[in-house]
This record gives structure tokens, sequence and C-alpha cells, in this order.
């Protein structure tokens, strides 16, 4: 039976439940003698006749009555096959799954419900990561989408900007700099800072922000976690340098404020990124189009943050 077919199954189940080659082939579509090879075909598979005929009837030899049973639970596990994979040939009943660097965990969920509300039945499978972490998901193909500021130089990928992310540096209100005008980098560098680990997204972006400053920064405090960072700010340890949209509710609240630096603040993006060659399913295809369409009025609107009131100083 190992060379036997589904399509000669399938046409023997047929001829087995209509007991009727005729019949059969009207249901197939198919001509009768069309059917008769594939059911011979079959026969020669199994070794054994498969129908018996007395008269002008046909009946199921004992063979034939085992191998229908066999065959109607191959063909139900085609179908349920079948079925499983409609799901990712559509939006609807797709899973998406997103990666996003810890940056976006502020926001981000709030994008996916709002993703799914347009699209029921999706299925949302997200997962927060450091940069390290975001990009051995991307290398080993472990996500379809990963969202980040700083897209990878040493993979090939599709990075797409759909959105502004302003990075800047914040103090407790009570900061004597907080009501500073037009503060420069030579003076900033000497405040303490409480900053987040080398090789960090937030790190990298700080580099760009302070240029050659960076080397004279005085870094009072390493931290992995943001929250903990904001925390250690509030209390006075220091200042940070950080996402706008992760200071969002703080800024709001005014237990955090904007320090007035020149050149700040840091204008980058988010970046929708994915594997070259990788096949996107339908829920991630159109999830992208969502963010690339929708993304950045979405999160303005779910941070507060809208970039083009923070004042860009040169």
């Amino acid at each position: 039976m190992k060379n036997a077919t589904l399509r000669q199954l399938k046409v023997f189940e047929t001829v087995a439940r209509r007991l009727s080659f005729s019949r059969a082939a009207e249901e197939l579509h198919l001509t009768q003698p069309a059917v008769s090879t594939q059911v011979k075909a079959l026969e020669g598979h199994a070794g054994v006749a498969l129908f018996e005929q007395l008269g002008k009837r046909i009946f199921l030899t004992p063979a034939g009555t085992e191998l229908l049973r066999h065959s109607r639970a191959i063909i139900s596990q085609f179908r349920e096959a079948e079925d499983a994979l409609t799901h990712f040939k559509g939006i609807s009943g797709g899973r998406l799954n997103v990666a996003v660097i810890s940056a976006g965990d502020y926001f981000f969920p709030r994008l996916l419900v709002d993703f799914a509300q347009r699209h029921s039945g999706v299925t949302l499978n997200l997962a927060v990561h450091n940069r390290e972490e975001l990009l051995h998901q991307l290398a080993d193909n472990l996500t379809d989408l990963a969202i980040m500021a700083r897209p990878p130089l040493g993979l090939d990928t599709v990075n797409e900007s759909f959105a502004p992310h302003p990075y800047v540096i914040v103090a407790a209100p009570a900061h004597p700099l907080a009501d500073t005008p037009s503060i420069s980098l030579d003076r900033i560098v000497r405040e303490p800072f409480v900053v987040r680990e080398k090789g960090s997204d937030t790190w990298s972006s700080m580099e760009d922000g302070f240029g050659r400053h960076i080397a004279r920064l005085n870094i009072a405090m390493e931290i992995k976690s943001t929250e903990t960072i904001k925390q250690a700010v509030i209390a006075g340890m220091g200042i940070s340098f950080l996402s706008a949209h992760t200071v969002s509710q703080e800024l709001q609240n005014a237990s955090l404020v904007v320090l007035d630096v020149k050149k700040f603040p840091l204008m980058l993006d988010w970046y929708v990124v994915h594997r070259k060659n990788k096949a996107l399913p339908p829920v991630a295809l159109a999830f992208k189009a969502f963010l690339l369409r929708d993304g950045a009025a979405l999160i303005e609107r779910f941070t507060g943050i809208a970039p083009a009131s923070l004042k860009q100083r040169r």
C-alpha cells in the first residue's frame, strides 16, 4: 500500500459509499473508466480484491471493508490538516508572532489590541526582549516580526520605519537644571547619569545623541531595568537618557521632567523588521501594513507624546 495515493483512496471511498461505479463517477465528475482505473490501481497496491460483483450489483469484500475504515480515517485527517492550514491563508484565525524591544512594551500591547479588534479571530503572541535576545529571535527564525529602534546590521532583513521615536534627558522636578534653558552637552555630561547597560538599544542610541561627549559622561549607575532607572531618577540619584515613550506616564503626572538640552530630543524611529526571504503569513503582513499606516498616530494617542511638541534644539 506504500504507493497508494490519496486520490485513489478518495475514489475508492466514493465507490464503496455509493456501491456503484457510475454514481461514483457522477459525484466525482469523472468518467466511469477513470474511476475503474483508480480502483484497479488501488487493488494492485493492496494485492487483494476490494469489490466483488454479484449480478448487476457490487459489494465490498472483507478486505475492502477493512480498507474503507482506514481510508475514511486518512481522508478525515487530511481534511483536518486542510482546515488547520486555512488559518495561515487568511488573517482571521491566524497567529501573529511578534517580538518587541523592551522600550516598546509601554505602548505595544495596546497596538496589538487595536489590531485584534479590527481582525476577529487573530491569536496574539507577544515577546519582549532586550536587543541581544531580539536579534537572536530574528536570526533563529523564532518570530515573524521584530519591533526595534535600531535595525540590525549583520542580518539580511527588511527594515521599515513606522513611527517617530524621540529620546530625551529626564530629571526629577526638583533637579537644579530643571528650569535651565539650552543646557550644553559640555554641562550635562558632568551630571551623574543613571544609564541602561552597554549593548542595549538605549545605550547605542545614547552614543548617537552624545557623540564624542559620551566618553566624558559621568555614569553614576548602570541598570538593566528602565523601571528601576526611572525610580532612581525620581528619587534624585541622577538624571537619565530614555525613550520618551517609556516616561510618558511620569511626564504626565510630573514626577519627571524633560531637561532642555541642546541637540535634544534625539529623534530616531521605530522600525518593523523581518528576515528578507521569510514568507510572512497573511496576519503578519496585515499587521505590518497596520503599523505603517496607523502606528505613528496610535502611539502618539496611547502615550500622549507628540514628537512635534518636543522642542528640537540644535
